[in-house]
């Protein structure tokens, strides 16, 4: 499950401010355009009034899910199109621009096959187009065992290769959800009912499209919902949801949170603390032993993250918690899950850094935490796809500068160029396979001359990587890490 700072809207979207004075089209008089009974419904879009970060008024169009009337007031939640769900929001009259209206089309007759009622079959040509090629057909695949010559990377030499114009890949290295859950004949096959957290966006309805929570006390923080998350319904009208921080069980006002603070000894997520450096640890959580936790840190999660879902049946996970240390106790800042059991090599199911701390590097901290288990294990691990927007930001930049790391410590012998091989890269970091081709090629690294793949490291990527991991102060220290893999195939172990 995502990921989560101070909001990054995704695909570049700004996070609306609070709305002053309208510099764009005036709003219409709101008899100017309504429905045939007379109001606006549900499924119409027109532009809203919204303010981005630069503090301009922008007039986006926005669809309109939900109308409702508060003491004789009415207001519209709204649906930014192309814009991030985190980004939708209740909005009143006045920020609607009626004079570009538009009301919902009815519902063309869907084609029937057989003369039977039923949605038109699915072409699997047209699915398969639809997939996300990940290798340029220019650049030939590369074999996992074939080695690799790597251009050393002393002053100029870094320049051997230049790269080729409109090489780089553009493209989602980890695929697009159609191709995250694709069956080999090209059709879209469901997501698996068992262990995984991919959420069948097929059965969406309005309810769970709208964000249902308006603000959740944890700790020292508030946080704002981004989607939303099922909780229970009493608790929605609420305009606070108050949350013990350190067992996650959530109240309805302060008054209960501090009667249950009371009773409550826990002062760190229940479970092994299997790793601390500084005031950093990480603690393993069973989702059959502390069922009640992982619950209520599914519920937490899914307030940020959009494209999981939840199923109460925790006991397939493992929860791993990051906390950091105070005087006051361990306070969670992230978590991801995993199965015990994957037979696709997910070593992550759901992954996510809480708001607040968002852009200070822990993100980076739980992937690395994830692939140093994997090592342990002995296995190669990929993330559980589709991965949210800052998920997929944050899985590449680790990926790139973990094998950016591996190819600039090689050394040459004999004076020859050095060599590595896909399998052994994979072996060394336990990045799965495709995640290291489809990395190597997202940088434009690899090049096909005479014979053989070349790995050609520009200056300009090299000086990058070294002061990426300037910044980069928070790794974790696999001498730190008390961790023993446990055989789940046994079902006794559940």
């Amino acid at each position: 499950m995502a990921e989560v700072v101070s909001p990054v809207p995704g695909a570049g979207r700004r996070e609306p401010g609070e709305v002053g004075r309208a510099r764009g089209p005036p709003v219409a008089d709101p008899g100017a355009a309504l429905s045939p009974q007379g109001e606006i419904i549900e499924g119409c879009r027109l532009p809203v009034l919204r303010r981005n970060q630069d503090n301009e008024d922008e007039w986006p169009l926005a669809e309109i899910l939900s109308v409702k009337d508060i003491s004789g007031r009415k207001l519209f939640y709204v649906h930014y199109i192309d814009f991030n769900k985190r980004l939708d929001e209740w909005v009143t009259h006045e920020r609607l621009d009626l004079k570009k209206i538009q009301f919902p089309k009815k519902e063309a007759k869907t084609p029937t096959k057989n003369g039977l009622p039923g949605s038109r079959p699915g072409s699997p040509e047209r699915e398969v187009k639809r997939k996300v090629e990940v290798v340029s057909p220019a650049t030939p695949v590369p074999s996992e065992t074939a080695p690799a010559s790597v251009f050393p990377q002393n002053g100029s030499a870094r320049r051997a290769v230049a790269a080729q114009p409109g090489r780089k890949r553009k493209s989602n290295c980890l695929g697009t959800d159609e191709d995250s859950q694709d069956s080999s004949d090209g059709i879209p096959s469901a997501p698996r009912m068992t262990g995984s957290l991919v959420s069948d966006r097929s059965h969406d309805d309005i309810v769970t499209r709208m964000k249902n929570i308006e603000c959740i006390e944890l700790g020292r923080h508030r946080l704002k919902p981004w989607y939303f998350s099922p909780y229970p319904q009493e608790l929605t009208t609420l305009p606070v949801l108050y949350l013990c921080e350190f067992c996650l069980k959530y109240g309805r006002s302060l008054k209960c949170l501090q009667r249950h603070l009371t009773k409550c000894d826990l002062r760190h997520p229940p479970g092994n603390e299997i790793y601390r450096k500084g005031t950093i640890s990480f603690f393993e959580i069973d989702g059959r032993k502390n069922k009640s936790y992982s619950q209520n840190l599914c519920l937490l999660a899914k307030c940020f993250l959009d494209h999981k879902t939840l199923y109460y049946d925790t006991d397939p996970f493992l929860f791993y918690v990051m906390t950091e240390y105070d005087c006051k106790g361990f306070h969670i800042v992230g978590y991801f899950s995993k199965e015990k059991e994957s037979t696709e090599d997910y070593n992550v199911a759901c992954i996510l850094t809480l708001p607040p701390y968002q852009r200070r590097g822990y993100g980076k901290l739980l992937i690395e935490f994830s692939y140093e288990l994997s090592k342990v294990e002995g296995k190669t691990g990929t993330p559980e796809k589709p991965l949210s927007d800052l998920g997929l930001l944050s899985y590449r930049s680790y990926w790139s500068q973990t094998i950016l790391e591996i190819l600039m410590g090689l050394k040459s012998e004999s004076g020859e160029r050095p060599q590595i091989t896909i399998n052994e890269i994979s072996e060394i970091t336990s990045i799965k396979k495709e995640d290291v081709i489809s990395t190597l090629q997202y940088l434009n690294l690899i090049n096909y001359y005479k014979g053989q793949y070349i790995l050609t490291l520009s200056e300009d990527i090299a000086d990058g990587h070294e002061r990426a991991m300037l910044k980069r102060l928070l790794r974790i220290d696999s001498k730190c890490l008390h961790f023993t893999p446990k055989d789940w195939s046994k079902r006794g172990k559940w």
